[in-house]
């Protein structure tokens, strides 16, 4: 608070302190310093003067950007997205051509190539003819399917990590845990999870539960784990003490005022953070799948290997729409149960 001092100041004027002194005015000095070296080893020079030339290119005062040029090349690969699905037809295995699927058609393409033929030393055309098996909506069926099991292993990483978090809250609460070596045991536990990074942890899962969605599960269950632990725990420590009294003066046991005084109150911050890891999850689940603990960001990976940025456009659009339309479904059900 800054202060007054009427007594050093003239008659009917009062002077205030001002609000910094030498001492502030150097360390904010030594503080942007240290933020110019930083930035400078980030290279986020580079960043404000590509940034610029992005700019002065849009204003028409130089001929393009190396931002531009990249953005442009990556819009024309995304854009337009693929939706069908075309697969050889010597490729597919057991294919009953009386019963295709739905809406799906046999095309046959023709493609020509060139010889050299060393009798007469010409060039001879060859025509080849190729089968394909195109389903109009294939490749979209096929990313949703993908999509359902990215929101599966979410919803299951979600559940693991409520069922880890519960217990380890409770000895991580300082006025509930059985003992302080417990109480230090479950806050390193918890710091411990929540340090290494979901994709870290997937990298090694995948090594020892192979590719698909189990490593996915565990790795986002463990890291969740992690956060709600904390959070349960702080919200544990700072529930009102009132109640608590209340049910110990009248003989209650531990366990019995953790249920009903404690959980009553911070139930409501435990939904919200529980939909919030959900949601993260979801999120998540993509990015663990990139190193194949399944789901869409598997196959992700596979079609961005592959050249295939149509593909990756469409997986892209249907991961959007899924993040917007569970961030509805979180924000209606936070609305009813809080």
């Amino acid at each position: 608070m800054t202060a007054v001092h009427p007594a050093r100041s003239a008659p009917g004027t009062v002077r205030l302190d001002p609000p910094y002194d030498w001492r502030a005015a150097l360390l904010v000095l030594v503080a942007g310093f240290l933020l110019l070296l930083s930035g400078q080893r980030v290279q986020l020079d580079r960043f404000v003067a590509l940034s610029g030339e992005a700019i002065l290119a849009q204003l028409g005062f130089v001929e393009g950007s190396q931002v531009g040029r990249g953005l442009g090349r990556m819009v024309q690969s995304l854009f337009p997205v693929a939706v069908e699905e075309r697969r050889e037809v010597t490729r597919i295995a057991d294919l009953d051509r009386d019963k295709l699927p739905a809406f799906a058609r046999i095309e046959r393409i023709e493609t020509t190539r060139f010889e050299l033929d060393r009798t007469t030393m010409a060039l001879v055309p060859i025509v080849e003819s190729k089968e394909y098996l195109v389903e109009p909506f294939g490749y979209l069926f096929r990313v949703f399917g993908k999509m359902v099991e990215t929101i599966e292993i979410a919803l299951w990483a979600t559940i693991l990590s409520v069922l880890l978090s519960a217990p380890i809250a409770v000895l991580a609460a300082a006025n509930y845990t059985p003992h302080r070596a417990l109480y230090y045991a479950a806050r390193g536990l918890v710091s411990f999870l929540r340090a290494i990074p979901e994709l870290v942890s997937a990298l090694f899962l995948v090594l020892a539960f192979g590719f698909g969605p189990i490593a996915g599960i565990l790795a986002l269950g463990l890291h969740a784990a992690g956060f709600l632990g904390k959070f349960y725990a702080e919200d544990i420590e700072a529930a009102d003490k009132k109640p608590q009294e209340a049910l110990r003066a009248l003989g209650a046991s531990k366990l019995r005022v953790l249920r009903s005084a404690v959980l009553p109150q911070v139930a409501p911050a435990y939904v919200a953070y529980t939909l919030y890891i959900l949601d993260r999850n979801v999120r998540m689940a993509t990015v663990v799948g990139l190193v194949g603990a399944g789901g869409i960001g598997q196959e992700l990976k596979g079609r961005y290997d592959l050249f295939e940025y149509d593909h990756v456009g469409t997986i892209l659009v249907v991961i959007f729409a899924t993040v917007f339309l569970l961030d509805q479904i979180s924000a209606r059900l936070r609305a009813r149960l809080l």
